[in-house]
């Protein structure tokens, strides 16, 4: 066993379980990947459901239970270790490429999105906890757009891949047999080869410049502290606005005459770009004002989910996913770093479980909304009310937050 005074902190020192991690994260996010696309699709083609909000339920259970999973994860990884959680997440996992290939009616597609937010809750989350422990403090961007590069640019190859199998050979069974692969890789993977962290939260801990404790994880995270307050309420808009492009964009696009493959182009291009920017955003907020980057992202949002209304070819919508995409990708890695950097290595994990509480909730809040407002109103008042969420995000960010003296400034303003 490798004994405490061995242990080191950085990319480097720890490449080949960093590296490890990312692959198995990536993983993780081709499980979400397998309905990207579908799942709207099989709704009203095999299910014959019509009701906006009863379509759009899937992604209310898959949030509701990730977020509550998130937050134990959280909660208990410094109790029961990293790689526990990570193992048990995949074992959970395991029934829901079956289900949705065989289900014979939308409850059982209720209950795999449940197994699957339970694995995405354990699976992510320590993952993310795992890489923030290993690599220490000047390089958690960097891993953090490694991590969720991983995660969503696999979601978006998942996504075009399964959406042009059932073009060609019918919505189900064949899109999700990939599925079967991934979770027996990641099973294995995280059984055999996965080390647990809980030696670099110690060694962490040790170093003098630490973080002071927080009094009360919870309620700090989710608003009361500045900083972590105005992060966890801009990934709560987030993830509200990617259940709404996740949920009616397939439904609008399918409406205004898109077939299956275009559909799955324009759906997989916002996750792809938004997975492959954060190989450059990662590494942006270990140099810039964590404020600027999420304030822009969060804006760029914004102004991309208004344009959806006002948009009629593909190339319009393709734009439109690129420009989200970019948005995202600043903002996601930022998120996880910015969280780290204010709480103590001890309290991290915790802090973390918090923030991924809220921030995926936005699942389940985004979904409901889209779906009385699509019922009540249109789909077209859904998305402009979304977008205007989104903006008044980042105008919260820019007047609540405040930059660390060292960070250099995108806005001219002062960092402190």
């Amino acid at each position: 066993m490798q004994q405490k005074t061995n242990i080191q902190l950085g990319l480097k020192e720890n490449w080949k379980q960093f590296w490890l991690l990312v692959f198995i994260n990536a993983l993780v996010g081709g499980m979400i990947g397998l309905e990207r696309t579908l799942l709207p699709e099989i709704a009203e083609k095999e299910f014959h459901l019509t009701s906006t909000s009863i379509i759009l339920s899937f992604i209310i259970v898959f949030g509701l239970f990730k977020a509550f999973t998130n937050y134990f994860t959280g909660a208990l990884a410094n109790r029961f270790g990293r790689k526990k959680l990570l193992l048990a997440g995949w074992l959970t996992g395991i029934p829901v490429p079956f289900i949705l290939m065989f289900a014979d009616n939308w409850n059982w597609i209720i209950v795999a999105n449940i197994l699957l937010g339970i694995n995405q809750g354990l699976t992510w989350s320590s993952t993310v906890v795992m890489k923030i422990d290993l690599v220490g403090e000047k390089e958690r961007g960097f891993a953090m757009g490694l991590n969720e590069f991983a995660g969503y640019g696999m979601l978006g190859l998942v996504a075009f891949v399964t959406s042009n199998i059932a073009a060609n050979y019918g919505l189900r069974p064949y899109p999700f047999i990939i599925g079967i692969v991934f979770v027996i890789a990641g099973t294995l993977l995280s059984w055999l080869f996965v080390k647990d962290t809980s030696g670099h939260v110690k060694k962490e801990a040790e170093q003098s410049n630490s973080v002071p404790l927080l009094k009360n994880v919870f309620a700090e995270t989710s608003w009361l502290n500045k900083n972590l307050g105005s992060v966890t309420q801009a990934g709560l808009v987030n993830n509200l606005n990617d259940a709404m492009i996740w949920g009616i964009m397939p439904v609008l696009l399918a409406q205004r005459g898109f077939g299956i493959e275009q559909i799955g182009i324009i759906t997989a291009v916002y996750p792809a770009v938004w997975g492959l920017g954060q190989l450059v955003t990662g590494k942006l907020a270990d140099i810039y004002c964590k404020r600027d980057l999420l304030f822009w992202g969060m804006l760029l949002q914004g102004i991309a989910i208004i344009l959806i209304v006002f948009s009629s070819n593909i190339i319009h919508y393709i734009t439109i996913s690129v420009i989200l995409g970019i948005g995202t990708a600043i903002v996601y890695p930022t998120f996880l770093s910015a969280i780290a950097e204010d709480t103590n290595p001890q309290q991290r994990a915790k802090s973390l479980g918090v923030f991924r509480f809220w921030r995926d909730l936005g699942y389940v809040i985004g979904a409901l909304l889209t779906g009385i407002f699509t019922d009540y109103f249109s789909i077209e008042f859904s998305i402009a009310f979304i977008g205007i969420l989104t903006l008044l995000s980042s105008i919260i960010i820019i007047y609540r937050m405040y930059c660390k003296k060292e960070a250099k400034s995108l806005l001219g303003n002062p960092t402190s």
